[in-house]
């Protein structure tokens, strides 16, 4: 085993800048991908000459699926149009680059890292990755939809004319299928805090009527029509997401007692979360309470 020195501060700074870097120039490198690619190839004939982006047909699909054809948008401002180019681009950039976030993220935030951290950050970024995905999915295909439509309901009930500034639909659009993908990633964070042995399963299930609560509050936040069955929607997958990562993190639960003894450390019980306190420690390493 390598034994651990402790890092100036200004080392973990350098180092989350170093990181931050990382993936700021894979965000720019996919966001001018996506404001710079060709919608088609007929651009061959003339490269120099003025095309339409990929960016536009992605606008235009989202456009034919979400919204009814009998509701018209409306550029609003002169500058609206080229906004929403420059926003969607930027939108698409960060949904590509999170895996490279994830990544970054855990390598800085993980102190046991070693030569094998390569083997050790795959779980954690294709979990993330993975729920990610299926978040931006399940908010693109299920909450949106469910969002314009009680969106709309009303217009009838106020005599309004549904013409609907551009940038204000897109912008509910990325926003709800964004906040959902990041929703749907609590879970390995849950595991990571047990992993990591700053927390135990034991609090969150003692605790599971103040877990579900926040979570629906979490909910009504990334739906933004205040509708109570949106609300429901999205809080049904992320608490079944949540309770089996409760299941996978008891097995670190487990794990940690035995990893004390092989590495010949005696440790004391905390009187308070039952975790483990250093023998010659006063504070637990997972409710931060004293033991004194």
């Amino acid at each position: 085993m390598q034994e651990k020195q402790a890092v100036p501060l200004w080392d973990h700074i350098a180092e989350l800048s170093r990181r931050v870097r990382v993936w700021v120039t894979a965000f720019i490198i996919a966001t001018t991908f996506f404001l710079m690619a060709p919608g088609d190839t007929s651009f061959l004939a003339n490269p120099l000459g003025l095309y339409r982006p990929f960016i536009s047909d992605v606008l235009q699909a989202i456009r034919t699926r979400i919204l009814p054809p009998n509701v018209q948008l409306i550029a609003g401002s002169f500058t609206a149009p080229i906004m929403l180019y420059f926003v969607a681009s930027a939108v698409f950039g960060f949904i590509v680059t999170v895996p490279v976030l994830a990544y970054e993220v855990y390598k800085f935030v993980n102190p046991a890292l070693t030569h094998s951290e390569r083997r050790s950050a795959s779980p954690f970024v294709l979990g993330f990755s993975m729920l990610f995905l299926a978040g931006t999915l399940f908010g693109f295909f299920v909450m949106t939809p469910l969002v314009v439509w009680s969106s709309l309901y009303f217009f009838g009930f106020t005599g309004a004319i549904s013409l609907i500034r551009i940038d204000d639909f897109y912008n509910l659009v990325f926003f709800t299928t964004v906040a959902s993908g990041l929703a749907f990633t609590l879970p390995v964070f849950l595991v990571l805090l047990v992993k990591f042995n700053i927390v135990s399963t034991k609090l969150f299930t003692k605790n599971r009527l103040y877990l579900y609560i926040a979570v629906y509050v979490l909910t009504g936040v990334v739906t933004p029509d205040g509708n109570p069955v949106s609300d429901i929607l999205l809080f049904t997958p992320i608490i079944l997401l949540m309770e089996g990562a409760l299941l996978v993190a008891r097995r670190y639960d487990k794990q940690q007692p035995a990893e004390s003894q092989r590495l010949g450390v005696d440790f004391l019980k905390c009187a308070f979360c039952n975790g483990p306190i250093d023998a010659g420690g006063v504070f637990c390493g997972r409710c931060g309470r004293s033991r004194l």
